[in-house]
């Protein structure tokens, strides 16, 4: 049997300006792609119609199409990847494995073990980075060590950015496609993985889910939105943001292409890329914050932790309108816009005093952009208790937000209709009460009381 490469995706859905997928093509073996549903985190998941798994098993679907125009495919299985990598060396002659970094504790746990069962067949496992445009300690301080403001670290950021702007797909990957592996003349691989013209994808049934009703957003965004987006982000009544996350998220968008538009037409816009660089170099710098807070000190904090407040909160049940609002929106479509984000994440950790992991969590389960390098950054942000975050003295007041960003309520009456009628519960505790009770359970804990 001939030796070939396996290029194994993850967070990188595309064929297009693909770092990992290009240095594949670029190697002297034809390139089989793989992907692994994986049991370790679809068994997490709590709902069976998770719009992510379904979104996912769609781009897989529409990937294998793709590979068959070429006169390709992908090897899709699922399973654990561990156990999975051990079939696959038994079924092929591999030579080589390429893939793309993955930054979260977990993911690098799982590639540790896969290239430790690589390496016992002297196989040596390549990974790039693809999912940001600066990792690790790209963009330092003069000492060399990680920003943990991130003005500073964007200025330099920005001063770099020249360097990292070639893209993988102008001058590679499109001329090598014809390097994949095919059916013909290596049919020896194919009596068992390759029985029609395209290699089978399990079903969603199989694999215990069934398909989502909530729309996925588009991947393409136009560009008017983009030039006037620091002008509308901040409304969430507008349809002002881009709703990218999710291809961000997955890959199935290159974080270099839209970094070149962001360049041409919106600085605002740039910043927010720059934050998920921000945030990812924080996890992979600190990992600790993927369990604790950024600032140990702040996990003295004596939080309450009332289990019916924390329902209320979420089912946007809590008399805040705008609050309400983003946990309905949340809900129905797992989607929040970033402004309310940050109300509502405020309220909990600071109104109601509930620990902000418990919201990390919430967010995790419901997010289509889901992403534990920013849902952790955000929610440390709002709680007061991460790097660059809002100090513990500022609680956002609804009422104030409300009236800046919403003032015609538009957004709310859209999500909450039954606000200014007696249906409407009033607000679950005071503003001013709330604030005052969380300035005194946060200095007693930074005073180590």
């Amino acid at each position: 049997m001939q030796a070939i490469s396996l290029f194994w995706f993850r967070r990188d859905l595309r064929l297009q300006d693909n770092a990992g997928l290009y240095h594949a093509l670029k190697s002297k073996f034809p390139v089989l792609p793989v992907f692994i549903f994986d049991t370790g985190i679809l068994d997490q998941l709590e709902d069976t119609e998770d719009a992510r798994v379904s979104f996912l098993h769609q781009r897989i679907a529409e990937l294998q199409l793709e590979l068959r125009s070429l006169g390709s495919s992908m090897l899709v299985r699922y399973g654990k990847p561990a156990e999975v990598w051990t079939e696959l060396l038994q079924d092929f002659v591999v030579a080589e494995v390429y893939t793309n970094h993955d930054y979260e504790p977990r993911a690098i746990q799982r590639d540790e073990q896969v290239k430790s069962l690589l390496a016992e067949q002297n196989i040596p496992f390549f990974s790039f980075k693809d999912q940001v445009i600066f990792e690790k300690l790209e963009v330092t301080k003069s000492d060399g060590k990680p920003y943990t403001v991130f003005t500073p670290y964007s200025r330099t950021w920005k001063s770099k950015l020249a360097s990292q702007m070639d893209s993988f797909s102008e001058n590679g990957t499109e001329k090598n496609l014809s390097f994949f592996l095919k059916p013909y003349p290596c049919a020896e691989y194919f009596s068992n993985f390759w029985p029609t013209d395209s290699l089978p994808l399990p079903a969603l049934s199989a694999m215990g889910f069934q398909a989502s009703s909530i729309t996925i957003p588009p991947a393409t965004v136009g560009q008017g939105l983009i030039k006037t987006y620091d002008k509308t982000r901040d409304f969430p009544y507008l349809n002002g943001t881009s709703r990218l996350g999710i291809h961000f998220r997955f890959g199935t968008i290159s974080i270099r292409e839209k970094a070149r538009r962001a360049l041409e037409l919106n600085e605002t816009f740039l910043n927010e890329l720059i934050w998920r660089d921000f945030y990812a170099q924080i996890l992979t710098n600190f990992p600790h914050v993927a369990e604790r807070s950024f600032r140990p000190e702040y996990d003295r904090i004596e939080w309450r932790n009332n289990e019916q407040e924390f329902e209320k909160w979420c089912t946007g049940k809590t008399g805040y309108p705008i609050v309400d609002a983003g946990m309905r929106e949340l809900n129905a479509t797992g989607f929040m816009h970033n402004r309310v984000r940050m109300i509502t994440a405020s309220f909990l950790t600071k109104h109601l005093l509930i620990d902000w992991r418990w919201g990390e969590a919430y967010f995790a389960k419901k997010l289509l952009d889901f992403d534990l390098a920013s849902n952790n950054g955000g929610w440390q942000w709002a709680a007061g208790c991460g790097t660059d975050a809002a100090p513990y003295f500022r609680v956002f007041s609804p009422a104030a937000q409300q009236e800046k960003f919403d003032p015609e309520y538009k957004y709310v009456r859209k999500w909450v209709p039954e606000y200014g009628t007696p249906a409407y519960p009033k607000p679950m505790v005071d503003h001013k009460f709330a604030r005052e009770r969380c300035l005194e359970v946060y200095k007693a804990a930074l005073k180590g009381g």
